[in-house]
């Protein structure tokens, strides 16, 4: 078990721009107390509804590319179809379900809604979300490589760690769910510190394709049959962490 604030190396940093579409690695990011910069800050909208779409609801958003360079946000469908532009306040502001918590987002105009309402067959709206509001759980979450390792050789096949979304994928050594131990203890990853906080449960998320969207694995069952379940029958796999220190992290090569 490390020492408190001892340095850990970071493996991937990663993040996705709007929710649910797919989880990009990145040269580094910047862990802020709220989470990694830019992440989620962006969701996309049913407005009849008043809900904000769900990645276990809408698997193919996952196949979808956004990138934010600066102000500008560009979406890449699979078939290569994409719309690059700033997206506008439009000064409507629309209160909606998010997981039974009420998200208060600002709708944003621009080519990304025709675009992405056509891809999903359905209308959706953009929109901008205050940080964590459109976060599950907290918002910045660690898994070790030898813990997705560990998965791997039990189910015979790689791992794309982009499955399971991390904020960091981390070196702990070569013992599987060392940071499961670590609850309470803060870790040195780059310029920031966090402190380790609470198991992430998994669902059904985590067997859909990170690149293509589509729903081909069976990772969940297997880590029910090995894993610690939470009062819903919910795996844990990863954990949560806080933000103590702020700073960029950067991922190896």
């Amino acid at each position: 078990m490390p020492d408190a604030a001892a340095r850990v190396p970071v493996l991937r940093a990663g993040l996705a721009p709007i929710k649910g579409t797919r989880h990009l690695a990145h040269s580094s990011v910047r862990l802020e107390r709220y989470g990694a910069v830019g992440d989620r800050r962006l969701c996309l909208v049913d407005v009849a509804t008043r809900r904000v779409l769900r990645t276990v609801q809408h698997p193919t958003l996952t196949a979808v590319l956004a990138r934010l360079e600066g102000t500008a946000l560009s979406v890449t469908l699979p078939d290569g179809t994409a719309a690059t532009a700033t997206p506008e306040p439009s000064g409507e502001r629309l209160v909606c379900d998010y997981w039974g918590r009420a998200a208060d987002l600002e709708l944003l105009d621009g080519p990304h809604d025709a675009l992405l309402s056509a891809y999903l067959g359905k209308p959706v709206r953009l929109a901008a979300a205050p940080p964590r509001a459109v976060i599950y759980g907290g918002g910045v979450t660690l898994l070790a490589r030898a813990t997705l390792d560990d998965l791997a050789a039990r189910t015979g096949t790689p791992i794309d760690p982009a499955r399971f979304r991390a904020t960091l994928v981390i070196d702990t050594g070569a013992e599987p769910f060392a940071e499961d131990g670590w609850r309470g203890r803060e870790l040195a990853v780059g310029e920031a510190r966090v402190r380790v906080a609470g198991p992430i449960p998994r669902c059904a998320v985590i067997d859909i394709d990170p690149v293509t969207g589509e729903r081909n694995g069976r990772l969940l069952r297997s880590l029910a049959s090995y894993r610690p379940l939470n009062a819903a029958g919910e795996p844990c796999f990863g954990v949560y962490a806080e933000v103590v220190a702020t700073g960029s992290v950067r991922g190896m090569p």
